[in-house]
């Protein structure tokens, strides 16, 4: 009995490593430019950079419905094992490249592998935490996520100390053994297992790879959470790409200085919001089945105040202020997109109901990033953020209007 209350927190401790690795791994080459360009000429172009960046984003965002109709037909616990050793024997090989056209190749490689993680890691953790700890193992699993993200940054300081071939490699190795470790140690859920293996009714026809999407898109409570995702990862993606910009403006420090603070900023408030939002949407729910609805509605009201104060603020105290309350928020609604999901959609469809928000928010982190570079360019980058409260609020009046669910599990 006490190996069943502890497994699913060791599926958590598990996974928390994959998803600091899948972060660290994507995000460590945005900070190495400058010592790659040296040996890659193309990389003294901005604009080859950009490419190299984008290649990613529009693989990882078109895969992701894809990986979760996937993680709904076969073994998540071998789709998270075989996404990480594939991204980490990219990582590796970059180590290796010696022009742009390797670089971008493999990029694209990485996001199709990395893709696969996202909705096979969340759904197997919403599995094993069906009963009051859902939104809490979320939320620490998210810590990953933005722990990775910093170590990610700190690549052109190892890559400094030693060179950028050597920091690849490394990394890489550290992520192909991980995923040797996990073949021993992660399980799939028996339940899941199960439901995979039941024997069709005969004469009932095998559902088709695509048979979820129907499901999903008529049902409107999937639209609702899908806007309802979409919304806040527009902020999400500018506080990204343009926080530091943003800081550097706004305070009127170099960029060597507003980089850190910000980054720091985000990650630390984010990291207490998914912690406070995972315990206060698991206990609430116990006594109201909208608590996940109304904690996560208090994240997205936390960001609205927050993204008017980045947006207009211009003292140190205000700015840095909006940055903790900006991350608290994000990080308490973020803690609670699956939970809120699994309360509207069963477990068969909770993999390709993921990877269709993540490919949504992707692709408006995408258009966000675009946008913000023209308002930046005219002089109102500040008024660019202010302005995306208006769709956080319309969000928010969405969710707290429509969302009534009927379960805490959808089965």
């Amino acid at each position: 009995m006490k190996n069943k209350n502890l497994y699913p927190w060791v599926v958590v401790a598990l996974l928390w490593v994959v998803a600091l690795l899948n972060y660290m791994d994507r995000q460590m080459l945005s900070t190495m430019q400058e010592a790659m360009k040296v040996d890659i000429v193309e990389l003294n172009k901005a604009e080859a950079f950009g490419a190299l960046m984008a290649i990613f984003l529009w693989i990882y965002g078109f895969m992701s419905p894809v990986a979760g109709m996937i993680a709904d037909r076969f073994s998540r616990k071998w789709l998270v094992v075989g996404s990480l050793f594939v991204w980490s024997a990219v990582t590796y090989l970059m180590g290796y490249a010696d022009n742009f056209h390797e670089l971008y190749w493999l990029r694209a490689v990485m996001g199709i592998s990395e893709a696969l993680y996202i909705p096979s890691a969340l759904s197997l953790i919403a599995d094993w935490h069906q009963g009051k700890s859902r939104s809490l193992a979320i939320g620490i699993h998210m810590t990953g996520l933005y722990v990775g993200q910093a170590i990610g940054g700190f690549g052109a300081t190892v890559a400094a100390i030693f060179s950028w071939h050597s920091t690849f490699h490394w990394f890489g190795i550290i992520g192909i053994v991980y995923s040797l470790i996990l073949v021993v140690t992660l399980r799939e859920n028996p339940a899941h297992a199960l439901v995979k293996e039941t024997p069709i009714a005969s004469g009932e026809k095998k559902p088709s790879l695509f048979s979820g999407l129907s499901v999903l898109f008529s049902t409107w409570a999937f639209w609702i959470i899908l806007f309802y995702f979409a919304a806040p990862s527009l902020p999400g993606w500018a506080t990204k790409n343009w926080l530091p910009t943003l800081f550097s403006e706004s305070l009127n420090i170099p960029m060597s200085e507003a980089g850190p603070i910000s980054t720091i900023t985000i990650a630390f408030s984010s990291f207490i919001g998914v912690i406070v939002g995972g315990i206060l949407s698991d206990r609430w729910v116990q006594k109201n089945i909208r608590g996940r609805v109304y904690t996560g509605a208090i994240g997205l009201g936390l960001t609205i105040p927050a993204l008017m104060l980045l947006g207009f603020g211009h003292s140190f105290a205000a700015v840095i202020g909006a940055g903790l309350l900006f991350g608290i928020g994000f990080g308490i609604f973020d803690a609670n997109n699956m939970p809120i999901l699994c309360q509207f959609v069963s477990a068969k469809h909770r993999g390709t109901a993921y990877g269709i928000m993540n490919m949504t928010g992707v692709f408006a982190g995408a258009a966000v990033t675009e946008l913000l570079g023209k308002w930046t360019d005219g002089g109102n980058l500040g008024q660019g953020f202010a302005m995306l409260s208006i769709i956080v609020l319309v969000a928010l009046a969405l969710q707290l209007y429509f969302l009534r669910p009927q379960t805490d599990n959808m089965e």
